[in-house]
């Protein structure tokens, strides 16, 4: 990054990375957030022309996402961390894990398309297009039917096949469903919709051979240790619609053991988290688990 960008005003959602503050304000706000980092020094060039594209959008995505700013001259222990060989290399971290980057200094172009392909768009463009997302219909059945008769007027709508996929899935008919989402093209694969739907259709699939709630909730006041049982029961109150209980199991899960079935309790908070749709819940519980696994 160029010096001249470190002493430019301050864009808010871009800010300096250091070993000491790294766990806080890149993995654990990468729960709430993605976050960009940028693994970058001043005597690079390529850095130069990428590390102001990233800044500028950054400001113009406002909130969408975060770029930390990592320079391997003054920080070598995460640069050693993340095993940074060249720079300039970006990262993206979403929920306290890195799930792609690239390195080189991309166009601008390159850089908006890499931020779509993960479901990171302008703050103000999603707030505009939240309107055009009817709530859900009264009757789910009579939705399926409007949608399927919209499909056959109009069959190369890939945007319909993913409503008529989340129709389905309000009538448990998550088989079809499944083969709706499995088929969609890749502007949508990544669309928040269709990642909130297979994280309806993972709960789903849980739960073809799970005991009832009943038995769930006998077993665990039997062994409060039961974490399976807690984990099926919370998958029932998600797919229920009773999301706080659901967190409340799996938080419980995260409390007793952490570590259980290979982070089943992080893991089943998360795809939680992409089921349900109450932000304010959503984020609350985020700080819970945050909490726990930082003791």
């Amino acid at each position: 990054m160029p010096p001249e960008t470190a002493s430019s005003p301050p864009n808010s959602y871009v800010f300096d990375a250091t070993t000491a503050s790294f766990e806080a304000e890149v993995l654990q706000k990468s729960l709430q957030i993605p976050v960009l980092v940028d693994f970058w020094a001043e005597w690079c060039g390529p850095c130069k022309a990428l590390g102001p594209i990233l800044e500028k959008l950054a400001g113009e995505y406002n909130g969408a996402f975060e770029l930390a700013r990592v320079d391997t001259e003054a920080e070598p222990q995460i640069a050693g961390a993340f095993q940074i060989r060249s720079i300039p290399t970006v990262f993206l971290v979403r929920d306290g894990q890195i799930v792609d980057g690239f390195q080189g200094a991309l166009p601008e172009g390159q850089l908006r398309e890499f931020l779509s392909r993960h479901g990171i768009a302008p703050a103000e463009a999603a707030a505009e297009a939240a309107p055009e997302q009817a709530a859900p219909p009264a009757d789910p059945h009579a939705e399926v039917m409007r949608l399927r008769q919209a499909i056959e007027a109009e069959p190369d709508k890939a945007e319909l096949k993913l409503d008529l996929a989340l129709a389905l899935l309000q009538t448990g008919a998550a088989a079809e469903a499944g083969q709706l989402l499995d088929a969609l093209p890749a502007n949508l694969a990544t669309d928040d919709r269709t990642v909130r739907a297979r994280a309806r259709l993972g709960f789903a699939s849980l739960l073809e051979d799970a005991p009832p709630p009943q038995v769930l909730e006998a077993a665990i006041a039997a062994n409060p240790d039961d974490l399976k049982a807690r984990h099926l029961l919370g998958v029932h109150h998600i797919v229920a619609g009773d999301a706080e209980a659901g967190f409340e199991q799996f938080l419980e899960m995260l409390r007793r053991n952490r570590d259980f079935e290979e982070s089943l309790p992080k893991k089943a908070l998360i795809d939680a988290f992409r089921v349900v749709e109450d932000e304010d819940m959503v984020g609350r519980y985020r700080r819970k688990m945050s909490s726990l696994l930082l003791v």
